[in-house]
C-alpha cells in the first residue's frame, strides 16, 4: 500500500461493461484513474454525481478503510497513463458499508 493518504471528496456513478452501476466515494485523482479505465475499456463509464461532499465521521471512516487497504493509483507516472489499473472497491459489511450508505443517503444519492 502507498504512504500516501488521499481525502475522498465526491460521489461517481461507475457503469460496468455488463452495464451495471455502482456508486464510489472517490477523488479528482481517482476520478482521473476511472477516465482512463473507460478510455481503456475497463468499465464503460464514470460520471461524477456530487462534488465537494461534507467531511462527515462516515466519509472519514470509509476514507481511513479505503486508505488503507487499497493501493490508489496516480497519474503522476508516465507509465501510469499507459497502463491504468482499475480496481472496484469491496465495501466490507458493518461499519464500512453502513458508512458508505450513510454517505450515499446523506448526499441524496441511490
Amino acid at each position: 500500500m502507498s504512504d500516501k493518504y488521499e481525502a475522498l471528496d465526491l460521489i461517481e456513478e461507475i457503469t460496468r461493461n455488463d452495464g451495471s452501476k455502482y456508486f464510489e466515494i472517490s477523488n479528482i485523482d481517482q476520478n482521473g484513474i476511472a477516465e482512463l479505465a473507460v478510455n481503456h475499456g475497463m468499465i464503460k463509464n464514470v460520471k461524477i454525481l456530487q462534488l465537494n461532499i461534507p467531511r462527515t465521521q462516515a466519509l472519514l471512516t470509509y476514507e481511513k478503510y479505503i486508505n488503507e487497504n487499497y493501493d490508489l493509483e496516480t497519474l503522476t507516472n508516465e507509465d501510469d497513463w499507459k497502463h491504468p489499473k482499475w480496481v472496484e472497491w469491496k465495501k466490507p459489511k458493518g461499519k464500512v458499508l453502513d458508512a458508505y450508505h450513510m454517505i450515499l443517503k446523506s448526499n441524496r444519492i441511490g
